[in-house]
């Protein structure tokens, strides 16, 4: 699916997506992530994101990726493609901040096990590019510091060890 979508000719810090994608997979497997985050994390940008807005899959196919990766992974694809993330990002750690689906505007109220896999998944991309791209790390490394700090509740240990040492 990731070829019949052209990942592999779709340019992303680092290469192409399709490498960043298979980058972002492995680097939750060795976070000892179940296997559905794992394959969540193969195919989170499938829907596109709130901050890659190139989607492999019209979200009128879900049901394709479901049959592809099962019902839980594809749920988390769609939550983590979904999010309003000026929105979400602040509260996620918040027991009672809402997370806004862009999609469909709604405002949701996350369980914790949801909230730590979205944190889990963002966490994973975003170190992925940080570690190839200077100039990326560079203009939102900081950021992401703050941010995944305040979020260190939600992750697991080898995500917080990975980004103390990608960020510092």
């Amino acid at each position: 699916m990731l070829r019949a979508g052209g990942a592999e000719g779709i340019e992303h810090p680092g290469g192409t997506l399709q490498a960043h994608l298979e980058r972002v997979s492995a680097l939750l497997s060795s976070w000892n992530a179940r296997p559905a985050l794992v394959s969540a994390g193969l195919c989170h940008a499938f829907y596109g994101t709130d901050g890659f807005a190139v989607a492999l899959l019209d979200l009128g196919r879900r049901a394709e990726l479901t049959e592809a990766i099962g019902s839980e992974a594809e749920e988390l694809v769609y939550f983590y493609a979904s999010c309003d993330r000026k929105a979400s990002y602040p509260v996620l750690a918040d027991d009672v901040g809402p997370f806004y689906d862009r999609f469909t505007g709604e405002r949701l109220r996350p369980d914790i096990s949801a909230r730590r896999d979205f944190a889990e998944l963002t966490v994973a991309n975003e170190l992925d590019i940080v570690a190839i791209s200077p100039a990326y790390r560079a203009r939102h490394g900081a950021a992401f510091l703050d941010l995944f700090t305040r979020w260190h509740p939600l992750l697991s240990e080898p995500a917080r060890a990975h980004c103390r040492a990608v960020l510092g």
